[in-house]
């Protein structure tokens, strides 16, 4: 028992300075609303969404082309071959013409065609905007998973503190013959215990920065992001307003609003299509025959008759997205209807917890952790005693720093179901 005693000990007087030399200095610390900002700014998904808005402004600027018209040059008759041309084989005449040719669309198909781009870029822009609103949530989570980690390893380092309090006041009390050295072995283990729990807090304070610094669009060289420490506010919330809020705000289901005026545009360019077009043309043309030369001009019109193909099938299937789009619709604001009541129930239940700890459980267990510090200073309290009274506060702020994480995330999601965190 001795040896694996003294071997445990050694182990801590190695891992510990290995520890603290394997922490990541952070970069200056931020504001969860600046991480968003920048984000916004940088975030390389993002970065690759904004681009949609420049290929649907590309479309728009196609659809207002108009055709182009078509030039035609043409010799006919050419004694290229030598045959020569006479009065005899009567041959010829040798014709040159140049002929232009205009396409007019009927239908008003170049107008509809402007209104289902000028539609989609409308829905491009309420969907660029639903990712900076999904991007958001994102990275206030991080933030929320960054400071929960930083507060677990304080207290970490705190239960650490005191506990190296307590072992030199007991190796005082062995060299004085007071207390016996078993009991500064197990003083000793139990510090090493909670050395383990400040190194795997430590693991998880860098994951959550590396988390956050990816979302942030930062270079992987870049000091890992810190977001510095601040009061969640705690506002009041009505689900009705919420509720409301949602129907008129959410990007996503604006987006399909927009979508279902866009679809209308595309039944009506459909229809459009099944309109014949009319092609206009004109040439001059030149002879030179044995009599003499001649010019001449031709004016020509041309259309298709649509006797089979009127367009239906596009027409059919325009139609057909229309009512799909519809359900989605409504299927959506049911949707989005249960994500606003789900929110709000977190919200109201982390905010009750973090309250309730707050008022109650935080103050009795600072309480109970002093009274039986003291007391086992005092030798009127066994290390039992002491390392339960440890444990049970170690356990309530850890729950009080979850509920906090967890009373910011409800916040975040009920804002972000609501669509009220969206950045134009």
């Amino acid at each position: 028992m001795m040896p694996r005693i003294l071997l445990v000990l050694f182990l801590i007087q190695v891992v510990a300075p290995a520890t603290g030399a394997a922490q990541t200095s952070p970069a200056a610390a931020i504001t969860v609303q600046q991480a968003v900002s920048e984000a916004i700014a940088n975030n390389l998904g993002l970065l690759a969404d904004r681009l949609n808005l420049t290929i649907d402004d590309a479309r728009v600027i196609t659809a207002r082309l108009r055709p182009n018209p078509v030039l035609s040059v043409e010799g006919d008759h050419l004694d290229w071959l030598g045959t020569g041309y006479d009065r005899i084989n009567n041959a010829g005449p040798q014709e040159y013409s140049v002929r232009t040719d205009f396409l007019i669309e009927n239908g008003f198909k170049r107008d509809r065609r402007i209104e289902v781009a000028e539609g989609a870029r409308a829905v491009g822009q309420l969907q660029l905007q639903n990712a900076i609103r999904q991007l958001t949530l994102d990275v206030q989570n991080a933030c929320a998973d960054v400071t929960l980690a930083k507060d677990t390893l304080a207290s970490a380092h705190d239960n650490l503190e005191a506990f190296t309090n307590i072992i030199r006041l007991n190796e005082r009390r062995v060299r004085d013959g007071d207390l016996a050295e078993v009991e500064l072995l197990r003083t000793q283990l139990a510090q090493l215990q909670f050395e383990t729990t400040a190194r795997q807090a430590e693991v998880r304070l860098k994951s959550a920065r590396a988390k956050l610094q990816l979302l942030l669009g930062r270079n992987a060289t870049a000091p890992l992001p810190d977001i510095a420490d601040g009061e969640t506010t705690r506002p009041t919330v009505a689900l009705p307003a919420v509720l409301d809020r949602a129907m008129q705000r959410r990007p996503d289901l604006l987006s399909l609003r927009a979508d279902q005026a866009r679809s209308d545009a595309e039944i009506r360019l459909q229809i459009a299509q099944g309109v014949i077009d009319t092609t206009v043309g004109a040439e001059y043309r030149r002879q030179e025959g044995l009599a003499g030369r001649g010019n001449s001009v031709g004016i020509f019109v041309s259309t298709n008759l649509p006797f089979f193909n009127r367009n239906q099938g596009e027409v059919a299937r325009a139609r057909a997205e229309r009512q799909q789009i519809d359900l989605k619709v409504r299927s959506l604001e049911s949707t989005i209807r249960n994500e606003v009541e789900t929110a709000y129930g977190q919200y109201d239940s982390a905010r009750a917890t973090l309250e309730r700890l707050e008022q109650v459980m935080l103050v009795r267990a600072r309480d109970i952790r002093r009274i039986t510090e003291f007391s086992y200073q005092r030798g009127e309290a066994s290390l039992i005693e002491f390392l339960d009274a440890q444990r049970a506060y170690n356990d309530t702020m850890q729950t009080y720093h979850e509920a906090k994480a967890d009373y910011a995330r409800s916040l975040f999601l009920l804002n972000a179901a609501s669509g009220n965190d969206v950045t134009p």
